[in-house]
């Protein structure tokens, strides 16, 4: 257990990320200063007093008054372990810092500390988001160069030269990818199949077990379409970029359901100025010859046909109930029906697995020779199993380490395909990243475009979250419920919701 005290509860979150960065096994507990800390003794127990202690007031007329910021504060932090100090520090924050200074000074000397007593440096340094590369991309725009960038996020975050280097890359691909996308107008639009053939063992998404809701699934469709009606007439202004079919598994579905759906986007929507559109196959299981003709009748630009894992015995493991020869064949229907756009995601750190599955997994995605590839860096939420579920899988190991993302990366880069968009997640093994790599001009759009966040997102479904963003500094969320049949008894309640968050 890591308890910390803090006396400011501002930064409760900022804090609490980054020490369980640190350990990322241990249950890490934030409360004020003064309440009770772990009982002595308790195995790899550490407490962390962190005080902001206002300096005494200036004498009168020896500086402004009207200062703005924060006062002048004394920042201390100090460890203890076994009842006694273990290391500590101070620092002086000078007067009229910003919140979002302040926060940096705290989480600089926090990693630091952290780092000297573990004996460990993250790769991302003291960050925390999971969009890395939203700072380089603030700075190009800016007009920093990149020599400038990699100074100040070294400096700043303590990044790694790595994944310095790995963030402004990306960012200046992605600034060329987006060069064309209307961000003031336009809007992009995901719409979520809340099914899956099965749950996997480490899935928290808003999914479902398909035999749980074989016979209601059109009811679902009835309450999306009704959604889809008036999503359309609210953003009938405003021009439609890209579409994302995800979910739960879209291919779940059955192909008159498929067809059902498609066809009322293309009655409801304006695809004129669409750059994309994609459906997440996802899962080997859910695909038809059947299902892949009405996705190709409608023209769709890019599918994924996800393998996780091209090791059987980890597809067992995690609940997959595929092959891999099933993951081959559909890949191999799907370019034959001349789909010449498919991503394949893996996950690095699944149980059981280290570098030599890791790198057979990687090799047998080259044989197959997709489009892109996403590279996944386990994230365990607490709704997963493999949490709720911790001493029936206490035996599994979960490794990632930077030899193994290294290998992916090398492995993408000699098979033509290269980084285009990053993002994090809390809990991820080895506090590494997921990152997309493609050839040229296959990139996915929308999956920069949910990133980035410089684009409104309308989400229609169960668990969907519609993003309007306003302006770089104001991002406004309208969230659906994600229960199925909640979403379904209350779609007027959802198109509600919608009419009164879509127009600020």
């Amino acid at each position: 257990m890591i308890t910390v005290q803090l006396n400011r509860q501002d930064f409760q979150y900022d804090v609490h990320s980054l020490v369980k960065a640190f350990y990322p096994e241990q249950d890490v507990h934030i409360c004020n200063i003064g309440d009770k800390a772990p009982e002595e003794g308790t195995e790899e127990s550490l407490l962390l007093v962190i005080s902001f202690v206002p300096e005494e007031e200036p004498a009168s007329g020896c500086c402004d008054s009207d200062t703005e910021g924060e006062p002048a504060a004394k920042l201390q932090i100090e460890f203890f372990a076994e009842g006694r100090t273990v290391l500590e520090e101070e620092i002086s924050l000078p007067q009229g810092l910003d919140r979002k200074e302040t926060k940096n000074e705290l989480k600089r000397l926090l990693y630091r500390m952290l780092s000297s007593y573990t004996g460990q440096e993250l790769p991302w340094g003291n960050l925390t988001g999971i969009r890395p590369t939203k700072i380089p991309m603030g700075l190009l725009e800016k007009g920093w160069k990149n020599t400038e960038i990699a100074q100040y996020m070294r400096d700043t975050y303590y990044t790694s030269r790595e994944k310095t280097a790995l963030a402004i890359m990306i960012a200046n691909r992605e600034r060329d990818i987006l060069k064309d996308i209307n961000f003031k107008n336009g809007y992009s639009l995901y719409v979520g199949i809340p099914f899956c053939p099965s749950i996997c063992l480490y899935c928290s998404f808003s999914s479902s077990p398909l035999h749980l809701w074989k016979d209601k699934v059109d009811l679902y469709l009835d309450a999306l379409c009704k959604e889809i009606d008036y999503a359309s007439d609210a953003f009938a202004d405003r021009e439609l970029n890209t579409v994302y079919i995800g979910g739960g598994t879209p291919t779940t579905l059955e192909p008159y359901q498929l067809e059902r759906l498609l066809s009322k986007l293309e009655e409801r929507f304006c695809f004129d100025r669409l750059k994309e559109f994609t459906v997440e196959a996802g899962r080997p299981d859910s695909i038809t010859r059947e299902k892949l003709e009405v996705l190709r009748a409608h023209g769709i630009s890019r599918i994924s046909i996800n393998p996780q894992t091209m090791n059987q015995k980890t597809l067992d493991l995690i609940g997959r109930r595929h092959t891999v020869e099933e993951t081959i064949q559909a890949f191999y229907l799907a370019r034959e029906m001349g789909f010449d756009n498919i991503n394949m995601d893996l996950i690095v750190g699944l149980p059981g697995e280290e570098k030599p599955e890791v790198e057979y997994t990687m090799q047998e995605l080259a044989k197959l020779d997709p489009d892109s590839i996403t590279v996944h860096s386990l994230a365990v939420k607490r709704a997963a199993r493999l949490r709720l579920f911790k001493e029936e899988h206490k035996e599994m190991t979960m490794t990632n380490n930077r030899e193994i993302m290294d290998m992916t990366a090398s492995y993408a880069q000699r098979a033509g395909l290269y980084p285009y968009y990053l993002y994090r997640q809390k809990n991820m093994a080895g506090n590494f990243e997921n990152v997309g790599y493609a050839r040229e001009g296959k990139a996915g759009i929308y999956n920069i475009l949910i990133m980035e966040e410089v684009q409104s997102i309308l989400a229609l479904g169960a668990g969907a979250s519609t993003k309007m963003v306003w302006a770089k500094d104001r991002i406004e969320r309208v969230e659906n419920v994600k229960d199925i049949k909640n979403y379904v008894e209350r779609i007027d309640e959802m198109i509600e919701r919608k009419k009164a968050g879509l127009h600020g």
